[in-house]
């Protein structure tokens, strides 16, 4: 099945190949993935549709090196992760990858940038808080602590922690799924200034088709396949999309 990409094919940052996952429940062998094949290329958005239990949040953990697949490699350019031990799973997750979740996971008694300082702290070469901050929207909320920030203002500041390390790859699994259309856009506008602005190759796990408008390639997942992809010749901008 082609994948191609807006970007000319350019260089793939990450890649998937064969991937599958069972879990062993008992006596019953659930698989969660079926040898997929999946290549996210230097620079692109990508959106992943599917049902619940289609094995998106598995690939994407796959990806991320949160999880390691029964069989199959994932390959962060000429790196095979899935090779590794611990420690380059390790490596790459503190240094390559950004993930931001449906649940923001802000510590409630650090501020906005305090919260993202937690990240810049152990990173190689990161970004100030403050202008992680600001990429999202958020360059007059700094100081403010999590009560004090709406949903989705949280959320951006779950995007600007996730990005201050600079990550090549950001990993976003259903990012507006606790968010009602409106503040979800400011999300998703946010998403889409991190990847165009900094370059950064970007996933992003939804139910709703219609985010699938903005993303240079679209894949939709089904019992633990993908079943479907499609490349996008131009992206919706996110404060276009409506739901």
């Amino acid at each position: 099945m082609s994948q191609s990409s807006p970007a000319e094919k350019s260089d793939i940052t990450l890649e998937g190949r064969s991937l599958s996952k069972i879990y062993h429940t008992g006596t019953v062998d659930v698989h969660a993935l079926r040898g997929v094949d999946i290549q996210l290329y230097e620079g692109e958005l990508v959106v992943l549709l599917g049902p619940s239990g289609s094995g998106k949040s598995t690939l994407l953990n796959i990806l991320g090196g949160l999880d390691t697949p029964s069989s199959g490699q994932v390959h962060f350019h000429d790196l095979e992760i899935t090779a590794g031990d611990e420690s380059i799973l390790t490596r790459y997750r503190r240094d390559h990858v950004g993930f931001v979740f449906q649940f923001y996971n802000l510590i409630p008694s650090l501020t906005a940038r305090e919260n993202v300082a937690l990240v810049t702290e152990i990173a190689v070469n990161p970004m100030d808080p403050a202008e992680a901050l600001s990429l999202v929207g958020l360059g007059e909320r700094v100081d403010h602590f999590p009560a004090q920030l709406s949903g989705g203002e949280q959320q951006r500041v779950a995007i600007a922690r996730a990005i201050a390390k600079k990550p090549d790859i950001l990993l976003c699994d259903e990012p507006t799924g606790a968010l009602d259309s409106h503040t979800g856009i400011l999300v998703l506008e946010a998403i889409e200034r991190v990847n165009k602005e900094l370059g950064t190759t970007t996933a992003v796990i939804t139910h709703n088709t219609v985010i699938g408008n903005m993303a240079d390639q679209v894949l939709h997942f089904g019992d633990g396949q993908v079943v479907d992809s499609k490349s996008n010749t131009s992206r919706q901008p996110a404060r276009e999309l409506s739901w």
